[in-house]
């Protein structure tokens, strides 16, 4: 079952877990089983994404990726499940921060969901959940912003 993906996947995640000194080369080094517990995940998980049976799920993707220390991002652009674009950086959608001189403008909560990629049709559930915490209700209630 094994795919170009989940080869070139395999052995980017196998130079990672080496980096980080788990031994997953000889058979009673522990490497395999010591990332499986630190990462909360079930030891046939590792072994299978290591022989090239198949790719871990979800869970056990993030799970991994906070033991390798690299991003969620990374690991499901590197394993070919989801592309760059697919996967935009967080605030890549952000304006640039403005100079400290700039002065104190407040956001509405409209304004930011609408900076934060809030989709139009979840912007009055995004305002209820955020109202509660602003010291005034109202979608029009400033947020601190520059």
């Amino acid at each position: 079952m094994t795919t170009p993906e989940l080869d070139v996947f395999a052995a980017w995640v196998e130079g990672l877990m080496r980096g980080r000194g788990y031994d997953i080369d000889s058979p009673r080094g522990g490497g395999k089983s010591r990332i499986a517990d630190e990462a909360g995940v079930h030891r046939a998980a590792v072994t299978r994404l290591l022989h090239r049976q198949s790719m871990p799920d979800l869970e056990t993707t993030r799970r991994l990726a906070r033991v390798l220390d690299v991003s969620v991002r990374e690991m499901l652009i590197r394993s070919g499940r989801l592309t760059a674009e697919e996967l935009t950086e967080p605030r890549a959608h952000l304006p640039a921060p403005l100079p400290a001189s700039t002065p104190m403008r407040r956001l509405t909560v409209d304004e930011a969901a609408e900076l934060l990629g809030v989709p139009a049709d979840r912007r009055a559930r995004f305002a209820r959940a955020v109202e509660p915490f602003l010291p005034a209700a109202g979608a029009g209630t400033p947020l601190a912003s520059h």
